[in-house]
């Protein structure tokens, strides 16, 4: 019966998934579009260079003229903050409501009539989790591959596949992050509140080491820095992408071992 609880964890988001998708298609849809009119644009160069230190770090700015190039340019405005944002606010809503926020709602009992154990119930629902990441990732690339043929943004091929890696990793380790929070204390603001927390300071240590020496120490255990903060220009880095998978399963390991020691709470 773990197989149903999978399939029921993805058919119930599923209008919640598809509006999602369209968000994240219009908004590629966007930016992308505005590309032909700033593409190599002298003024925009020289604002690039006025720009300060902090903006040019935490929005992946590396070098001049990158900003009047297709990859250059939506590694600033999509990779750099929005698309990941948007992933990471679906990921960690979902995976803080799949367990925590069906607690909450006095629905979790239903749920767990299932003939499965706890532990395998989290993991169904971490998969759950990773199959509405995966979907929003793919709409994503979808929409840069359409208008890089659209508008001629001279993407590489492999470049894209890896920020879909990248974006998925990114996705699926908070997303879990927020499910085993829930799984292992029965609230949903906790989920949220942890796994949203968490992420803002792993991405300003990703985006801040080089400018702050106190906080490079600290950019391996951030995920942005681990897979790689350029990803349309510079490439994934796919070793840091397997560290982040492997932390993504320790942490819905943990979650769905500390669930087994806890009494569920009934409103």
């Amino acid at each position: 019966m773990a197989p149903e609880l999978l399939r029921r964890g993805i058919l119930d988001h599923r209008r919640a998934l598809a509006g999602w998708c369209a968000g994240i298609v219009g908004y590629v849809a966007l930016i992308a579009s505005i590309f032909p009119s700033i593409e190599g644009s002298p003024e925009l160069n020289q604002l690039m260079e006025s720009y300060p230190d902090v903006l040019k770090s935490l929005f992946g700015i590396t070098g001049a003229g990158n900003l009047t190039s297709g990859a250059g340019f939506l590694d600033a405005e999509l990779s750099s903050f929005m698309l990941p944002l948007l992933v990471l606010v679906l990921a960690i809503g979902s995976g803080a409501r799949t367990f925590a926020g069906e607690e909450d709602a006095g629905r979790l009992e239903l749920v767990l009539a299932y003939p499965v154990t706890r532990r395998s119930a989290v993991v169904m629902k971490g998969l759950a989790v990773l199959v509405e990441v995966v979907l929003a990732c793919i709409a994503a690339v979808a929409a840069i591959l359409l208008f890089d043929a659209i508008v001629g943004l001279d993407l590489s091929l492999g470049h894209v596949v890896g920020a879909f890696v990248w974006l998925v990793a990114l996705g699926v380790f908070y997303g879990w992050l927020a499910l085993a929070v829930g799984a292992a204390y029965p609230s949903r603001a906790l989920a949220l509140g942890i796994a949203a927390g968490t992420a803002a300071v792993d991405y300003l240590i990703g985006g801040l080491h080089d400018l702050a020496g106190w906080l490079d120490p600290f950019r391996f255990i951030s995920p942005f820095w681990l897979v790689g903060q350029s990803p349309l220009q510079q490439g994934t880095d796919l070793l840091g992408v397997v560290v982040v998978l492997a932390a993504s399963v320790m942490v819905l390991a943990v979650g769905a071992t500390l669930v087994e020691r806890r009494d569920l709470e009934v409103p």
